[in-house]
């Protein structure tokens, strides 16, 4: 988890800010009318909190059988905007929900298919994401919908969006004098000047990764990293300065934000060799846990996340953990931030846990007894917390109960010094519920209760993320170590704590200990501090993931790497959390791996654990786990042998039967295939075996030899490729490639492009009609024609939505679509043959308007993951269809249609602007137009 010096603070209050949680909202001024209360002691309650609590109380004992099934913070702000007397009785309640003109985001438990999902749709939800897999869809639901879907028989809860926390630090630095500027600039430019690219973390300094990679002659080769966080919405920026190589974004989870694209840099920093993936982990905790196991089928060898969902159980290992579990046991090495929620030790801790202590004392007017958090004689029933920040962070409340099954019924209440309830949190427990209850804390001099409202006294913790207990007038402050909870906790996880690499942490809340500085540019010695917020163990469980009793102490976190670094993205330079502390440990797992090819997680374990640097206290701690990693320490010790990494790069058409460089139907050719070692070690051996991989394609000979190949180096191997006569000109083919070579990496296997025709540049063909309304609510849409002229056979499709000026204000008419609730919308294209293409089905929510929109195979995004918030909506998008189905099209010249539809009521517009974009192929005389059997049209490059 991360920090940087803006806007996404903490643990991460950016995410809190964005989707509040379990936050049940707050009443927290005094009703109207009353006199001010005054100080609150140890064990009271004023007049107006027990109004208010009995203003609660009347609502969880009045509840109907769908809001039942609702979170109590829905429950209370549903009931609160159609009850003027209830919103006298709760006046400062804040529900903390996340509301946009789409509706609330709300997590929806239960049955999950396509069924649900359609039902969704049609009370005009927009789904963000579904998964069967854990049984939980993240949705906008309209707020009036909330309790017809919670209604539904396949339904069992609907709750606030648990908002995705990453481990991002907000930091900032005192003025330093500009001599040390001028020497610190000056050393990380002559560090950044090789394949890193612009700007190259301290932690690989620190770490001693750079020896470790002149030593050991490894790179990452052959390992493939893969990072879940926010998004990498500076991707290509990052891409254009050297930063980052290609990244595998998995189709439609480039998410929003650039911690993703941090991650990855530093990963790139310490092994800039290793092959890149990304997936967002902001969608939910059911998207989290699928794109973890969609990233182990997309061949990651290491996984690397920053993020937590505070719904995710301390006592048992929950849905993201349990997808942890899967992909470890299938060979994957998994790492994990440890979180930015402060420790005992620093004195920085907002962690408490223990058995319920009945201290025989209610909450106001509410059912049940309070916890005594005193374990001496004197009863105390509030834990004194603070936060240092306006956007606050939520306190969550977990007690001992199996998930899915609990019995026990306890709420969670948050109170100013003079009693005013300024939070609650009273879900209903009855058998079918998890064991949760939160809130948001904001502010200083706050005090949160802890209420058993029926049932057995249970183990539970109370802790806030990034809050802090501490003494408040006659209220003592306890707390226990063991905030690090979650997936992170996963025993075949690595979790990681940090410690800084270069410069001091500087923005801590009041009353924290200083922060220590780090080595940089020397490396990690023992005497390393670490940072005063990272997170502390050990972890108590006391279920098995089916529910089932199976007490444990787990010790983490498990090592400590380095935070504090700079990347070449302002946001994140520095990049204090152990969500840069996290990558840093992923890469240098990734030179592990990448000199002992073969080995696995235990592996990495062992030399991890035999070379750390043990921190102060001796021994395993709670704060930093094993010690801090010293990569060339740890290379020295496992060995490493430089492998070579062979694969295939473009093809070129040398000459072809005709004597021209164009492989059209019914010819030969002379094709070039690069081959490259890409890897560390020389190769020998070398041999590249091509087979056509569309039907009726050739290729001679089957299998050329290459001889050796050293590092860096590339050969070519030319073969002879034939086209049938039926071939369509124009049309891409394919070639299966196999290398191998003397390697434990061998073979690789990749799929070769071979272009066909020669392309003209290209042409456009805009509708030329008049602008013209969208029907509303009409299935079959509205249908203009694009008229195509002097076109040969068709190479490549794009097409754009246009427009002159860019704006989001209903009724643009210089918007290419002009459309309120843009989801509403599907676009398809179909050719003069019939062919159809769809561009679109969805996307974009409840923002407006089009406009210079272009859908093309090369884009990175689909418009389905287009948010709201990016309305009016721009640039480059991949279509839903892949637009190469159009590539041969037998009859291009003609009238083509785009077809426009809104399947939603309520909401108009217009189309204005639209075009079409072809680049075509020179038709040769004989050739023919009817399409082949492509086996694997629009494939691209793979290496394995």
């Amino acid at each position: 988890m991360s920090a940087r010096p803006t806007r996404r603070a903490g643990w991460r209050t950016i995410a809190v800010t964005a989707t509040t949680a379990l936050a049940v909202g707050s009443a927290g001024a005094a009703a109207s009318g009353a006199q001010p209360p005054g100080p609150l002691g140890a064990d009271q309650l004023n007049a107006v909190a027990e109004a208010q609590i009995g203003a609660a109380q009347q609502i969880k004992e009045s509840l109907t059988p769908a809001e039942r099934k609702l979170g109590s913070s829905l429950v209370v702000a549903l009931r609160r905007d159609a009850d003027p007397a209830l919103r006298r009785a709760l006046p400062g309640f804040r529900a903390g929900l996340t509301r946009s003109s789409a509706g609330v985001l709300v997590d929806i438990q239960g049955r999950v298919t396509d069924a649900l999902v359609t039902r969704l749709r049609s009370v005009r939800a927009t789904v963000v994401h579904a998964s069967p897999t854990v049984g939980e869809v993240r949705a906008y639901v309209p707020a009036g919908s909330i309790r017809t879907v919670a209604g539904w028989a396949e339904v069992t809860r609907v709750l606030p969006a648990d908002p995705a926390i990453s481990g991002t630090t907000p930091a900032r630095r005192p003025p330093a004098t500009a001599p040390a500027v001028a020497v610190g600039s000056a050393l990380r430019a002559a560090l950044a000047s090789g394949s890193q690219g612009s700007v190259v973390s301290e932690g690989d300094k620190a770490h001693g990764a750079d020896l470790a990679r002149r030593n050991q002659r490894v790179s990452g080769v052959g390992v493939k990293v893969c990072a879940l966080s926010d998004g990498v919405d500076s991707l290509s920026t990052s891409q254009a300065s050297g930063d980052l190589p290609a990244v595998d974004v998995l189709p439609g989870q480039e998410g929003q934000g650039d911690e993703g694209t941090a991650m990855l840099e530093i990963i790139h920093d310490l092994a800039p060799n290793a092959q890149l993936g990304f997936a967002s982990a902001f969608n939910g905790a059911g998207a989290f846990a699928d794109n973890i196991r969609a990233l182990q089928s997309a061949g990651c060898t290491i996984i690397v996340d920053d993020v937590l969902y505070p719904r995710e159980s301390p006592f048992q290992d929950s849905p993201i953990a349990q997808a942890v579990i899967d992909v470890t046991r299938k060979g994957v090495v998994y790492f994990s931030s440890a979180g930015n929620a402060g420790n005992v030790r620093s004195g920085t801790s907002g962690n408490y846990e223990g058995m319920f202590a009945d201290s025989g004392r209610g909450v106001g007017k509410m059912k049940g007894t309070a916890h005594d958090f005193d374990p001496g004689t004197r009863k105390q029933i509030f834990e004194p917390v603070s936060y240092d920040d306006f956007s606050g962070a939520p306190a969550i409340l977990h007690w001992a109960d199996p998930l899915g099954r609990a019995t026990d019924d306890y709420d969670l209440y948050l109170l100013d010094a003079d009693g005013n309830i300024v939070g609650m949190s009273q879900d209903v427990q009855d058998g079918t519920q998890d064991p949760i209850e939160g809130l948001m804390v904001g502010g200083s001099d706050l005090r949160l209760a802890v209420v058993k409202y029926r049932g057995a006294a249970k183990y539970f913790q109370l802790s806030t993320m990034r809050g802090r207990y501490r003494d408040s007038g006659s209220l003592k402050a306890f707390v226990r170590p063991g905030m690090l909870r979650g997936h992170t906790s996963v025993p075949a996880a690595f979790s990681i704590a940090a410690a800084p690499a270069d410069e001091p942490f500087f923005g801590g809340q009041p009353g924290d200990p200083d922060s220590p500085s780090g080595p940089y540019p020397g490396v990690f010695r023992a005497s390393q501090k670490p940072e005063i917020f990272t997170s502390d163990g050990p972890r108590r469980v006391f279920f098995a993931p089916d529910g089932s009793p199976a007490p444990a102490v787990r010790k983490k976190p498990d090592f400590t790497a380095a935070d504090g670094v700079s990347t070449s993205l302002s946001d994140y330079s520095p990049f204090y959390g152990t969500s840069a502390a996290a990558p840093h440990a992923a890469a240098i797992a990734a030179l592990v791996l990448s000199g002992n090819p073969g080995k696995g997680a235990a592996f990495v374990r062992n030399a991890f654990k035999a070379t750390a640097l043990d921190l102060a206290p001796a021994g395993w701690d709670e704060r930093t786990g094993s010690g801090i990693l010293r990569a060339d320490l740890i290379l020295r010790r496992t060995g490493a042998t430089p492998q070579p990494y062979v694969t295939t790069g473009s093809a070129t058409v040398v000459t072809t039967s005709d004597g021209d460089a164009y492989l059209e139907p019914g010819e030969t050719g002379t094709v070039s295939v690069a081959v490259t070692n890409s890897g560390d070690g020389p190769a020998t051996s070398v041999a590249l075996a091509l087979r056509g991989a569309d039907a009726g394609v050739t290729v001679t000979p089957a299998r050329r030899s290459l001889g050796a190949l050293a590092p860096g180096a590339t050969k070519r191997a030319t073969f002879t490729v034939g086209l049938p006569a039926s071939w369509v000109n124009g049309t891409v083919a394919h070639l299966g490639a196999t290398v191998t070579f003397a390697g434990r990496l061998s073979p690789t296997t990749s799929v070769v492009e071979v272009p066909t025709g020669k392309r003209t540049p290209p042409r456009t063909f805009a509708y030329a009609g008049p602008a013209v309304p969208i029907p509303d609510g009409d299935p079959a849409g509205l249908t203009v024609p694009i008229t195509v002229s002097g076109v040969g056979s068709v190479a490549e499709v794009r097409f754009s939505v246009d427009g002159t000026a860019c704006s989001s204000e209903e009724g643009s008419t210089t918007v290419g679509v002009d459309h309120t609730w843009v989801g509403d919308l599907s676009g398809t294209l179909t050719s003069p043959s019939g062919r159809t293409v769809r561009l679109w089905d969805g996307g974009g929510s409840s923002g407006n308007n089009l406009c210079q929109v272009v859908f093309t195979d090369t884009a990175m995004r689909p418009f389905s993951s287009a948010a709201y918030a990016e309305a009016p909506f721009t640039g480059s998008w991949v279509p839903s269809q892949p637009l190469s189905a159009f590539a041969g099209e037998p009859t291009p010249n003609g009238t083509w249609t785009f077809t426009i539809a809104d399947d939603g009521s309520g909401d108009t517009g217009t189309l204005r602007a639209v075009s079409l974009h072809i680049v075509g192929i020179e038709a040769k005389p004989g050739g023919r137009c009817a399409p082949p059997s492509r086996g694997r049209p629009g494939a691209v490059t793979r290496v394995r």
